[in-house]
């Protein structure tokens, strides 16, 4: 580094050409807190501006080279130095030389391929960023921009009915029914259930939501169970005979997409759990996995194009596109 840079530095910005129009969505942090973020889809480009201003105006900034990347990642909480990275894409901004003023550079990632949620869990997080790095021989100087990406379905074509029974030999028998396996996150469990035999005094009956992280594999798998909902059935013992409704509204929680297997590194997956305690505080449990998934009309009417490509991609059927059109119509009507 020549003698005229020395002590030079700059600050690094950057800024989506779309940020005054882009929607932006809380996302939990590290910290259990939520900040906003921009939203991306699947198939969405990524473009922008890399402003850098130099902190001493009239002396020169050598490097070697200016460069962004978009990077999707994965981090594993017990493994922190090792980070899975699924895309990453690089533009090359400038070669090796020197600036002797503020100057801004256009990037552009055409249709970026995002194919996994962001999420934040308890032992992994899954995360996307620009960064913007102009290398220098003893220090780099890099900026981070992180974004919220969703990834969209359309209705399943299979969503059977969920029908469980549970049962203590001639003291207990309550069959339970939902009117289906797979939710969008706005959607509302509807259900009922049925005592057919009742010997034991029931005094509370609640449906718990759960949610089941698990990262790692083989003998290092790690489960992480959180109880996402508590709805309470009755409070008092039934009668044989007797039926009660079920209406959960899933828009109030906290909750994301089923996530199965994502890049071989975690799993999220959902539980309806019915737990019963009699008077002698004895508890029993009955669970069962439903699906949730996010739905597609949620969509903007500007995006809705490249949207449509997304979601293709996810589901590989046309039924993609013809449900993210009907939804931008519905949307601007």
């Amino acid at each position: 580094m020549s003698f005229f840079s020395f002590g030079q530095s700059a600050d690094i910005d950057v800024v989506l050409n779309d940020a005054e129009t882009r929607k932006k969505v809380e996302h939990k942090t590290e910290d259990g807190k939520k900040d906003k973020y921009f939203l991306f889809y699947d198939g969405e480009t990524v473009s922008g501006k890399v402003n850098v201003t130099l902190k001493n105006p009239g002396k020169r900034l050598e490097h070697q080279g200016i460069k962004i990347e978009f990077v999707g990642q994965i981090e594993l909480y017990y493994d922190r130095g090792n980070h899975h990275e699924f895309v990453s894409l690089v533009k090359d901004l400038a070669r090796p030389g020197e600036i002797t003023q503020s100057q801004t550079f256009d990037f552009e990632f055409t249709h970026v391929e995002k194919p996994y949620e962001s999420y934040t869990g308890q032992n992994v997080k899954l995360r996307y960023f620009l960064r913007a790095t102009v290398s220098r021989r003893l220090n780099d100087i890099s900026k981070e921009m992180d974004i919220v990406v969703h990834t969209l379905s359309t209705y399943p074509e299979l969503n059977s009915s969920i029908k469980m029974e549970v049962g203590i030999e001639d003291c207990l028998h309550i069959e339970f029914e939902y009117n289906k396996s797979k939710y969008h996150l706005k959607d509302v469990i509807v259900g009922k259930i049925y005592f057919l035999l009742v010997r034991i005094k029931i005094k509370h009956m609640e449906i718990d939501i759960i949610k089941r992280e698990t990262t790692g594999t083989g003998p290092s798998v790690y489960h992480e169970n959180d109880t996402i909902a508590k709805y309470e059935i009755m409070d008092g013992a039934p009668v044989r005979g007797e039926s009660i409704p079920i209406r959960l509204f899933l828009a109030g929680y906290d909750m994301t997409p089923t996530m199965r297997d994502i890049n071989k590194k975690f799993s999220v997956r959902y539980y309806l759990n019915l737990v019963l305690i009699d008077e002698e505080e004895r508890r029993y449990f009955k669970q069962q996995e439903i699906t949730l998934w996010r739905k597609g009309d949620v969509v903007r009417k500007s995006m809705s194009h490249q949207a449509t490509i997304g979601a293709q991609r996810f589901e590989g059927s046309a039924a993609s596109e013809s449900a993210l059109e009907q939804a931008a119509k519905e949307e601007s009507g």
